[in-house]
């Protein structure tokens, strides 16, 4: 990366819900490469800091400078390049986080450790409502240590830290920064200002705001250089109050963010298309006549494309405290109330809304030792309405009410081993509200537990060994789903029986619980010249919840939510060498392969990746030039088409004005070979290409 190389070894403590975790990948802070150790970091989803040697689980953290500089708008494009994590793209105003072949609801998107509350989760053309520019850093759990943050994150935790709730005093009367930033793929406009004050001796404020516009981007060899449709705007506004003494802070924020991006590739050919019993019927064809190919050519006019105006309105509450009371060495409070709306737009009408409100609450307490044991308790609540109205309203308005239980515990055996567990029950109530279709409400509960060693055989050596087994409940979509849902191009029918949803009474079958079975091994090096971290990891899950395809017309599906086997086997790897304090190189990759019992392969798994990157220094300038090859994928579902691979050139360049790390300008070259991209990993994965060549340049000063 740009700047100063550190042989981050990151010990955290797998913990549930928020206590301690361990990783170690390498680090990057500003200043150009070198070898210092650090020796203790603070992972904030995980609650507490911790010093390098004790590595339960694979962690990644990105700071602010770099989700700056990597020009992603949203959170998955922004994440992309982190070992095992690709995005699923869906335009350029929305991209979720996939990680080791998981997207949502399998990986849980934190604000600082508190459900994000979109509607993400349910269909790939919705925001994640989280802001790269505002962001301090995002930390990345995989393995694991993840499924203790709840049974549906088998894929991993990616949490947002943010700064809107003050949680120590500023060292100068008012502190923050201003960002600028524009590109040449999309001519993008972004500005972004985060500022904290102090009010009094014990109360502090904080207001921060970024505003973004970024037009239809432009991609090689396309018909029309630019992908109609593929614009992004977006406003995000937050003001925040701490009362803090000491370590010990109580605080309120209110966040308003709006929304409004296209559509590409939205395609309203199939509004007609139903079920009848397992057989799918759309417009004057017959059920039984279809023709089952693998697409068509359709006709692209210049019409506005469809888009999304989206709305939340949050209010937070974080509050720590330190040995409140005997036996509490510190609690750990997180609450958040959101209301979420967006309406999907064609031409001047309303198509569909979706709406998400609710709350959630979330206390740690982290105990002193007990008989050689430390570790965290903890209890989670949470309540939420989601609903949608209109043409695609595939899901009937459901309540959700989840209520959990936590606990990890850690002890070290002597020097050279460390030993952790972990356990989580929770219970889940799902309530359909006024359902024409009476369909019924499920409660039902699940049990997740973990454990890790880790084995120091040697100086700066660990060898980790973890497993877990972990449950996930169905959500209301693959329960209730009933109806078309245009940007995945199929018609979706619930886990319930038919006919409360759809798809012949012949696929009916009992709902089990999706249970996960998760083994992992990791080699790390972690301090002098040769850093690295080695793993392969290893998923069998049961009961695993899929949408199958029942029939098909050209590139629309009928499917079912239906459970089946499925294993999911990778690994990942990142080796750095440092030459000395101004050079360093890195290679990198990562690789997953999924399939259901019987050989089937899953859809939209991510393809093969590696690389490397080169980092230097000479005083002022920082530089890193990054090339990594993403493979074919030919390991396709039965209704996907294979995606050719692409190589990825990219090289950034930061100067700091007089060495002044306050000020920072940066210049990146994205995609500099200009190679057409397709995603695999997408809905739009044949349909929409990626951005091509991108320069885009920016400026942050710090105060």
């Amino acid at each position: 990366m740009r700047c100063k190389v550190h042989s981050l070894s990151m010990a955290v403590s797998a913990v549930l819900g928020g206590a301690l975790a361990t990783a170690s990948p390498v680090g990057l802070a500003q200043g150009g490469p070198s070898r210092e150790v650090i020796h203790e970091i603070e992972v904030r989803a995980l609650g507490v800091r911790e010093d390098p040697g004790r590595i339960a689980s694979p962690f990644s953290i990105v700071d602010g400078q770099r989700l700056l500089e990597s020009g992603g708008a949203t959170l998955g494009d922004a994440l992309a390049g982190q070992p095992g994590v690709h995005a699923d793209t869906f335009g350029a105003g929305a991209s979720r986080p996939v990680i080791r072949g998981q997207a949502a609801p399998r990986v849980a998107v934190l604000s600082d450790g508190v459900s994000i509350a979109d509607a993400s989760a349910i269909s790939p053309d919705h925001a994640v409502t989280a802001d790269p520019l505002l962001a301090h850093r995002v930390e990345v759990l995989r393995g694991p240590a993840a499924l203790l943050y709840g049974g549906g994150a088998i894929g991993g935790v990616v949490n947002v830290v943010d700064g809107k709730i003050p949680t120590s005093m500023p060292e100068d009367p008012a502190q923050g920064f201003v960002v600028l930033r524009g590109d040449s793929v999309a001519d993008e406009r972004a500005a972004a200002l985060s500022l904290t004050a102090r009010a009094t001796d014990h109360l502090a404020f904080h207001v921060e705001g970024s505003h973004r516009e970024a037009d239809d981007y432009r991609v090689p060899d396309w018909e029309e250089s630019r992908v109609h449709g593929s614009y992004a705007d977006s406003d995000n506004y937050s003001g925040g109050l701490s009362w803090i003494d000491g370590e010990d802070y109580i605080g309120l924020a209110y966040s308003y963010r709006r929304d409004e991006y296209g559509l590409p590739g939205h395609d309203h050919e199939y509004d007609g298309c139903h079920p009848h019993g397992s057989a799918l019927h759309c417009g004057g064809h017959d059920d039984h006549d279809h023709d089952h190919g693998h697409g068509h050519d359709h006709d692209h006019d210049h019409e506005a494309a469809p888009y999304i105006d989206l709305a939340s309105r949050r209010v937070d509450l974080r509050a720590e405290f330190n040995q409140p009371f005997a036996g509490a060495e510190r609690v750990r409070l997180r609450a958040a109330h959101t209301d979420y709306r967006h309406h999907e737009i064609e031409g001047d009408e309303i198509g569909t809304t979706f709406t998400n409100k609710g709350y959630e609450g979330r206390i740690e307490i982290q105990h002193v030792p007990l008989a050689g044991w430390s570790g965290v308790v903890g209890l989670q609540y949470a309540n939420a309405d989601l609903g949608a109205t209109g043409v695609e309203a595939f899901i009937p308005t459901t309540e959700s009410e989840n209520l959990a239980i936590f606990l990890v515990e850690h002890r070290e055996l002597g020097e050279r081993w460390h030993l952790e567990l972990g356990a989580r029950h929770e219970r889940q109530d799902l309530r359909p509200r006024n359902d024409p279709r009476n369909r019924p409400a499920i409660d039902d509960h699940a049990t997740s537990i973990s454990a890790a060693a880790i084995w120091a055989f040697a100086p700066d050596y660990s060898l980790t060994f973890s497993a877990a087994r972990s449950q996930r409940l169905a959500q209301a979509q693959e329960l209730y789903a009933r109806g078309v849902h245009l940007a995945t191009n199929t018609y979706e029918c619930g886990l319930v029986a038919h006919p409360l949803t759809c798809g012949g009474a012949d696929n009916n079958a009992d709902i089990e619980r999706e249970t996960s079975h998760n083994v992992e091994i990791r080699l790390r090096k972690t301090r002098g010249d040769l850093t690295f971290s080695l793993g392969a990891f290893h998923n069998e899950i049961d009961n695993y919840i899929h949408a199958r395809t029942l029939d098909r017309y050209e590139d629309f599906r009928l499917i079912k939510y239906t459970q089946r086997d499925a294993a999911f086997t990778g690994g990942e790897a990142e080796a750095t060498y440092h030459f000395s304090e101004q050079w360093a190189v890195t290679v990198f990759g990562d690789i997953v392969r999924a399939e259901f019992d019987g050989g089937d392969n899953l859809p939209r798994i991510s393809p093969a990746r590696y690389g490397g990157r080169l980092n230097a220094s000479y005083r002022m300038i920082d530089g890193e030039l990054e090339y990594y090859r993403v493979a074919r994928q030919g390991d396709v579902a039965d209704y996907e088409e294979k995606t050719p691979g692409y190589d990825m050139l990219n090289m950034t360049l930061s100067y700091r004005f007089g060495g002044d790390e306050r000020y920072t300008l940066f210049l990146r070259g994205s995609n500099l070979l200009d190679d057409e991209v397709w995603n695999h990993t997408s809905f739009l994965a044949n349909v929409v290409p990626l951005p091509g060549r991108n320069l885009s340049a920016g400026l942050k000063v710090a105060f």
